[in-house]
């Protein structure tokens, strides 16, 4: 049962951002009672919604005075419930800090608060020739402060990695309300502790980072985009498996099974894939024009050798934006399948791909449940879609045995429980089969460094 927010709080608490910014009554909070994984929902005590690194800290503060656990959140798009509240609870959203403070030309930099959109970055250095490179599937609505938090990645992160390549300074409220500075001035850590790199991907546990400076690169060149079609999923990961084996380097090479094309193509999000198809094949190549045709025309020889029936190229950039709408649509058309959905996040070596796609397929026939499959197959990062209605409690159970079969099916043949999706609630149940008790103990102790109290985001990652 959530616990009701004591009115001297809350009063002090709108001293401090504003009356409307704390939200206590009970029909607003419901928006805020799952992240992008519904599968579980708690309504928090209430919402704060601070717009400076100074609010930041007075509120947390105020939190850890009263001992109330704080959670902190951006747009409420992650996918393993890293920002599902507790029932004693108080979010701190980031949705007004959402100002781009500065652009370094010079030195390909850019400094930003928390709630700025990952896509508006990428518009706001474009008149300079630069862009930001992580991109998430869902980069037009999540926010940069949350892109930190899970060291999110993206279709691209196949070249150029993800968030932790790209953040060199960090500006933190630690959990008693204490601002601190991590690196800056895109400066890499000559000596001692990485503290960027392990406050990156911290999931909220650490403290709630206020400013973010970031790396930016320029604009590639040229880029070829081509999209093979495939009967069935398994010849679309051996075309996968050959692809990288031959040494070609591709910026994303992603697939999109045929549950999750149907539900494109019936939706707002029509990409012009045939519904007939088993998988569908996206890989792109960036970089200076000279040897892009050649890569590409090894590419496709690679996707027709493992049966491909045709492969189309876009000749526009209208037409590779087509091309990609099918895969950066998917999770958005999902809701046309079912109400709710859990997506897993387990990475596998990407020449287990096509025995690992064929068992995740038995397992749903298994449990009579509908998975979808649309995931980043060069780096073997899959993402198998579990589509249920939770009402349905039976249905769940099902949903929950599948999903840690898939999970151990995942890390039997030499993979891990996430790839870009962090732990959250949702898979911490699963860090025993990756971590020993020694490791698990040591994941706690650093916790406890930055949050000796546990009030920072509990229950999530480990206990």
């Amino acid at each position: 049962m959530t616990q009701t927010l004591a009115s001297s709080v809350a009063d002090r608490l709108r001293a401090i951002v504003g009356h409307d910014q704390v939200i206590t009554h009970p029909d607003r909070l419901v928006a805020y009672e799952s992240d992008g994984l519904t599968a579980y929902r708690v309504v928090p005590r209430a919402v704060v919604l601070p717009e400076t690194t100074e609010q930041v800290s007075q509120v947390l503060r105020i939190m850890h005075d009263e001992g109330i656990a704080v959670v902190p959140r951006g747009a409420g798009t992650g996918l393993s419930g890293g920002a599902l509240p507790t029932p004693d609870g108080v979010i701190v959203g980031t949705a007004r800090m959402s100002r781009i403070l500065s652009i370094d030309e010079q030195n390909r930099l850019a400094r930003v608060q928390p709630g700025v959109v990952n896509a508006r970055l990428t518009e706001a250095t474009a008149p300079y020739g630069l862009y930001y490179a992580p991109d998430p599937a869902s980069q037009s609505t999540c926010t940069l402060g949350g892109n930190v938090a899970e060291n999110s990645g993206g279709p691209h992160c196949l070249k150029y990695g993800v968030t932790s390549r790209y953040v060199t300074g960090l500006t933190v409220v630690m959990a008693d309300g204490e601002v601190v500075r991590l690196g800056g001035a895109g400066l890499e850590a000559a000596h001692g502790l990485d503290l960027v790199g392990l406050f990156v991907g911290s999931e909220g546990c650490f403290g709630i980072a206020t400013e973010i400076e970031v790396r930016l690169l320029p604009k590639v060149e040229s880029i070829r985009t081509l999209l093979g079609i495939f009967h069935t999923m398994e010849a679309a990961g051996h075309a996968v498996t050959d692809i990288i084996g031959s040494g070609l380097m591709p910026a994303a090479v992603e697939i999109v099974d045929n549950a999750t094309i149907v539900a494109v193509e019936a939706s707002v999000f029509s990409a012009g894939y045939p519904i007939d198809a088993g998988a569908a094949l996206v890989v792109e190549f960036d970089g200076t024009e000279a040897g892009l045709d050649d890569d590409a025309d090894r590419a496709e020889q690679c996707c027709l050798s493992a049966g491909a029936t045709k492969v189309i190229r876009a000749t526009s950039d209208e037409e590779r934006i087509a091309l990609w709408k099918g895969r950066k649509k998917a999770f958005g058309a999902m809701g046309r399948i079912a109400p709710d959905l859990l997506v897993q996040d387990a990475t596998v070596p990407r020449t287990r791909l096509p025995e690992v796609l064929a068992r995740i397929t038995e397992i749903g026939h298994e449990y009579d449940l509908k998975i979808a499959n649309v995931f980043h197959a060069g780096d073997g990062n899959l993402h198998p879609n579990i589509l249920f209605d939770r009402q349905n409690k039976e249905e769940l159970e099902r949903v929950e045995k599948a999903s840690r079969e898939i999970m151990t099916l995942c890390v039997s043949v030499g993979g891990t429980i996430t790839g870009e999706h962090g732990v959250g609630v949702d898979k911490r149940a699963y860090m025993p089969l990756v971590y020993n008790d020694v490791e698990m103990e040591m994941l706690r102790s650093v916790r406890r460094v930055f949050d000796p109290d546990g009030r920072l985001n509990p229950g999530k990652v480990v206990q």
